[in-house]
């Protein structure tokens, strides 16, 4: 087949791209690291000439594979070290007979927290009950829990596990222990990676024969120095062409960025219809981010919202009373809301512990304390938690959360402003409402949009503040209480597919990007 490549192909080919095509004959196949070892290229080198050869179509995949690993992450490593805490927890037990739950966690050197689901885990698998006294009693001191993620750790000591050479039984165990970000409650991290095959095109194999052809080597010289004009190693060498015909860089205007233009327009918007906007930390209480809502400490309600921890300082001074002990008699015996509570000793060490805003919602109630009645409330927060990030989830995120208090507001009301927020800010034309489950909200109510290419996703959950969050606060009339996703809306508002691109680093895309409507 004869030879189709101009000159101006051939001159604004990069040294790099000139090496790959001339050393891989037709049928080839090869990747970065296969080019590192026989270009003597780093693999910064080798993924940018790949990258611009695909591109010009001289190259196609030859094959693609991910391969799955999974790597101890420092809380991995400590409890290989020490041990985990069921682990302790057994081993106490061993030593100093019966203890109660608070006692054994301090004991074990772990959070309560941590203590009350490792003794669900142990008490179904018939290794710990519970006696007359609420001691925790050792009913198997043979057992050995956890043996297997404990032979996890220390396989995974030395180097990463890889998923294909675990058995069915390693990958079921290692699964429940690991996520993909890693967090304060996983002990191992998994990472992905991708490994990607390239073989030259028939255009690719044409240009390779056009560079022989031409004796161009890619070792032409692009850019004189001093030091060769002093040593002469310029002399004999062939030079590259420069590109007289090359375009000039690019005007760029400055411009707001879309995401932010967006957060305005809400708040514009919420502000207008007669909301006060509040604000908060975002280093929050264990106390405000879920005592006060309602959430009791060592129950598996709190694993929606997987917190990340303050290491320095780990507690804060005090809790403002009259609400701490408040708080702490609604959660033991219901305190004067009608309620029964959690018939549990409210733990006022663990409250005092620092976190990161894990939700919104701990701003609304914070509010309620000095609320006026009627009156309607709005803030847009910046939230951590962990979450496996895709294209509708995001371990750091914002949230517009609002409470509205009056004696005649009620659900209608409710689904009225959700309504509002799925229609009017976010820009859904298909919206629906499902029931839902908040600790902190009697009835609670889902509400989901649908993306035109994502499909159906939740928005966020909303309903009417449980008297046991409210009375503590001081407040006697119903209140109207919503936590949402404004990532989310601005997703659906701006056109975009994926969360990510809301706080990309790829300046051109959000140059691109288009402006609200």
């Amino acid at each position: 087949m004869p030879l189709m490549v101009s000159d101006a192909t051939l001159k604004n080919l990069h040294p790099l791209e000139v090496k790959t095509l001339l050393f891989y004959e037709g049928g080839a196949i090869f990747d970065a690291p296969r080019m590192q070892v026989d270009l003597g290229l780093v693999l910064g080198q080798c993924n940018q000439a790949l990258s611009w050869l695909e591109a010009k179509g001289f190259l196609h995949e030859s094959q693609r594979r991910t391969d799955i690993f999974y790597e101890r992450t420092d809380l991995g490593a400590d409890y290989a070290a020490k041990g985990t805490p069921v682990e302790r927890m057994v081993r106490v037990l061993a030593e100093k007979g019966p203890l109660t739950l608070p006692e054994l966690a301090a004991a074990a050197g772990v959070e309560n927290r941590d203590a009350g689901s490792s003794y669900g885990q142990l008490s179904k698998a018939g290794v710990l009950s519970m006696d007359g006294e609420k001691r925790v009693c050792l009913e198997n001191p043979s057992a050995e829990p956890d043996r297997a993620i404990r032979q996890l750790l220390d396989r995974a000591a030395q180097a990463p596990l890889e998923h294909n050479h675990l058995s069915a039984q390693d990958q079921k165990e290692i699964a429940r222990h690991a996520r993909k970000r890693g967090a304060a409650t996983a002990m191992f991290k998994i990472i992905e990676r991708e490994s990607v095959s390239y073989e030259l095109s028939e255009t690719g194999a044409q240009v390779r024969s056009a560079l022989q052809e031409r004796g161009i080597t890619g070792e032409e010289i692009g850019q004189v120095t001093p030091e060769m004009l002093r040593d002469g190693s310029w002399q004999g060498k062939t030079f590259r062409e420069y590109g007289v015909d090359a375009p000039t860089s690019r005007l760029l205007p400055g411009r707001r960025n879309p995401y932010a233009e967006y957060l305005d327009s809400v708040k514009d918007k919420l502000v207008s219809l007669g909301f006060s906007e509040f604000d908060g930390p975002v280093v929050e209480t264990e106390f405000w981010n879920s005592d006060a809502l309602f959430m009791p400490q060592f129950h598996s309600a709190r694993d929606i919202h997987d917190v990340y921890y303050v290491k320095n300082p780990r507690h804060a001074r005090e809790i403002e009373e009259p609400y701490l002990s408040r708080i702490a008699e609604v959660h033991e015996k219901g305190g004067n809301t009608g309620s029964r509570g959690w018939g549990y000793q409210f733990d006022r060490d663990f409250t005092r512990r620092l976190i990161l805003r894990s939700q919104g919602t701990v701003m609304s109630a914070k509010s309620l304390r000095n609320a006026e009645i009627p009156g309607k409330y709005f803030g847009i927060l910046r939230c951590f938690r962990y979450d496996q990030v895709d294209a509708t989830h995001l371990s750091d995120f914002y949230q517009t959360e609002g409470i509205v208090l009056g004696e005649d507001v009620n659900l209608r009301n409710l689904l009225g402003l959700l309504k509002m927020f799925a229609e009017e800010l976010a820009g859904a034309t298909e919206v629906r409402y499902v029931p839902g489950y908040f600790p902190f909200t009697e009835p609670s109510v889902e509400v989901h949009i649908k993306h035109p290419r994502l499909g159906w996703f939740e928005l966020g959950g909303a309903g009417i503040f449980r008297p046991e969050v409210t009375k503590p606060m001081g407040v006697e009339v119903p209140v109207l209480a919503w936590g949402l996703g404004i990532d989310r809306m601005a997703l659906m508002h701006l056109g975009l597919n994926d969360l990510r691109e809301l706080f990309s680093s790829d300046i051109e895309n959000v140059r691109l990007r288009r402006r609200q409507g």
